[in-house]
């Protein structure tokens, strides 16, 4: 298939015909990373940043060094970053980007680079989006230093070719639509993490024990099962197709099962045991690994088993609302008991001996503990819908990425 009128082939895709392929050392004044010797941190001051303060798209200050005002303006010398000025990782977490905010006072270490773009011809937030993109990041891959730790030099930097259109007008449209996305999706983001922190109120609220509450044991009022000894997997065993899920704790995401990363297994392994083939509302807590991890089979697409490192709880006879006891593990108490079990050291395996005597308080009634259930479960599934919609706002933005860093939408 021949090129599309008005594009033309270049060693990083097509673009249009009118865009420019140059090096970010040809469209910037100056490159350099942050100071080489280690600076006298305090305790207060001016920002001192690292790779790991940078973070895609912004410049994270929650876990940021100082120094003082002698230090700052020793260090200013080497390293200079202005507003609209780029900053990428040069190891760690190599080649991520971010774009020097208004009013941000700050010097670096040598783990970040400093790219100062040319004002006339190259927009800092332009050329962040552009080292983002697909192009940019294999380019950062390619680029890497394969020795003991994975580093990416100033040469690399300077090399590193990027698509530009032939205005800074345009650079500036796209920068400003691919900011606009960004802006939608911390807003999800932070909307997101305030429900959850709403969530844990509520849940320390409901789940707090009240009169008429009454104390279980856990092995008295429930039925507890895993693969047993004999019937276990290897890993040969796990597929990546299959009409048959195996659900291991590597699965389990903010409380329930990520049904789109489990592996599967033959359907002889499924019938294997019937114990362990799960049900709606069935109760997984790992005992193996990360022990302790809690989710709650709330919807099943496929037949599902189990690997040997998960119980399955189901309650006997009536004896709770499964899904209050899911909140119930799910909170500190749970968190509280295993502190207690493991008694200071670290315990790798949970043994059921040890959880059938887990005591726990519940409401008497069956309504009671349907109720608080209902409202937490009304509370994860509002945050469900906004992770689906913050997907949805990913899914969108890398669209637009690919669309405008390539020229194949124009904005001007």
């Amino acid at each position: 298939m021949g090129l599309k009128p008005g594009y033309k082939q270049t060693e990083v895709g097509v673009i249009p015909e009118d865009w420019e392929v140059p090096t970010l050392g040809e469209y910037s004044n100056r490159i350099t990373d942050g100071e080489h010797v280690t600076p006298k941190r305090s305790s207060s001051g001016y920002y001192l940043l690292s790779a790991r303060n940078i973070l895609n798209g912004r410049i994270d200050l929650s876990d940021v060094d100082y120094v003082a005002a002698d230090e700052y303006w020793r260090i200013r010398q080497r390293c200079n970053p202005e507003a609209g000025d780029v900053l990428i990782s040069c190891s760690g977490t190599v080649g991520r980007v971010a774009t020097v905010p208004k009013g941000l006072e700050c010097v670096m270490v040598r783990s970040a680079a400093l790219v100062k773009p040319d004002p006339t011809r190259l927009s800092g937030l332009f050329a962040q989006y552009s080292l983002q993109s697909v192009s940019g990041q294999h380019q950062i891959v390619v680029s890497l230093n394969q020795g003991a730790q994975a580093n990416l030099f100033l040469k690399h930097i300077q090399g590193l070719r990027i698509h530009v259109p032939p205005t800074k007008a345009e650079q500036e449209a796209i920068a400003e639509a691919l900011g606009d996305a960004d802006a939608l999706i911390e807003s999800l983001e932070q909307l997101i993490s305030k429900k959850r922190h709403l969530k844990q109120g509520a849940m320390q609220a409901l789940l707090r024990p009240k009169d008429g509450w009454v104390e279980k044991r856990l092995g008295d009022t429930c039925v507890l099962k895993a693969r047993i000894g004999w019937q276990g997997l290897t890993t040969a065993e796990y597929l990546t197709s299959g009409d048959y899920c195996l659900v291991t704790g590597t699965d389990f995401k903010d409380g329930y099962i990520d049904w789109d990363n489990c592996s599967f297994v033959e359907e002889s392994r499924y019938k294997q045991d019937k114990n362990i083939q799960l049900r709606q509302r069935d109760i997984l807590v790992t005992k193996d690994g990360t022990i302790g991890k809690v989710a709650l089979v709330n919807h099943l697409g496929k037949p599902a088993t189990l690997n040997s490192g998960v119980f399955v709880i189901r309650p006997i006879e009536g004896a709770f609302y499964s899904t209050f006891f899911y909140y119930l593990l799910y909170s500190n108490v749970f968190s509280e008991f295993l502190r207690q079990l493991s008694a200071g050291s670290t315990i790798s395996h949970l043994y059921q001996k040890d959880f059938v005597n887990f005591l726990y308080r519940t409401p008497a009634t069956i309504t009671e503990q349907t109720a608080v259930a209902a409202v937490l479960s009304d509370m994860d599934a509002e945050i469900a819908a906004l992770e689906a919609k913050l997907a949805k706002a990913r899914q969108i933005k890398q669209g637009m990425m690919h669309n405008l860093l390539t020229g194949r939408i124009r904005l001007v």
